[in-house]
């Protein structure tokens, strides 16, 4: 039986004391303000049908699943093809906007940003999470899914059930820390449909103020 909704979560915020894009980099865990922004995320579907969920298998959001895991008594299944896309900027500070174009050694890397040409392109993340979603999807038994993700991924999967372009000013995409984005299917036909955006929260809005969100690319 397939799922009845499926919900797009994002980490919490990170222990990330120099400010990098720390991308893919292994080591970078929640700070202790993030397993509070966890814990909130998974405290605002108490209640639901949850019965499946899945993690990005890198530390921060293997982490951020921890409480559904908890409150759901559900294992976390690792997916990766909801990881965080793979960057060249990893490791260096924030750097992107106009200051970037101070930086003669990032040039080659900054040529085309409707694809984007400094690291994998829009459309591959797009494709990997919608691939994920819907297998989840078609594999529940019933109930509600948890896909506990990075802001860029989830960001392409809202533009694309929006109909919306791809490339967009990563400075304004509406994807808050432990924020949750939830999508259903829809047939339009028999045998044929397409995810739909139905709700987006931030459980942890009251302590974003508090947070440094920097690190994502």
């Amino acid at each position: 039986m397939p799922a009845t909704l499926l919900h797009l979560v994002r980490h919490g915020e990170v222990h990330n004391p120099d400010r990098v894009l720390y991308g893919r980099i292994p080591g970078f865990h929640l700070s202790e303000l993030g397993h509070q922004m966890a814990g909130l995320a998974a405290d605002a579907l108490e209640g639901h049908d949850v019965r499946a969920l899945y993690a990005s298998p890198l530390q921060r959001t293997q982490e951020s699943a921890a409480p559904w895991a908890a409150a759901f008594d559900l294992p976390i299944q690792t997916e990766e093809r909801i990881i965080e896309p793979y960057n060249k900027f990893e490791g260096r500070s924030s750097i992107f906007g106009a200051s970037s174009f101070l930086r003669p050694e990032v040039w080659p890397w900054l040529w085309n940003p409707l694809r984007p040409s400094w690291g994998e392109p829009f459309v591959e993340v797009a494709a990997r999470m919608m691939s994920a979603m819907r297998e989840a999807w078609l594999t529940a038994d019933g109930g509600e899914i948890v896909m506990v993700s990075h802001q860029m991924p989830i960001w392409m999967v809202a533009r694309s059930v929006a109909g919306k372009p791809l490339y967009h000013d990563p400075r304004k995409r509406r994807c808050s820390l432990s924020s949750i984005t939830t999508v259903e299917w829809q047939e339009t036909v028999p045998g044929a449909g397409r995810f739909v955006e139905v709700n987006y929260q931030d459980p942890a809005k009251e302590l974003l103020a508090a947070s440094i969100d920097l690190g994502a690319v």
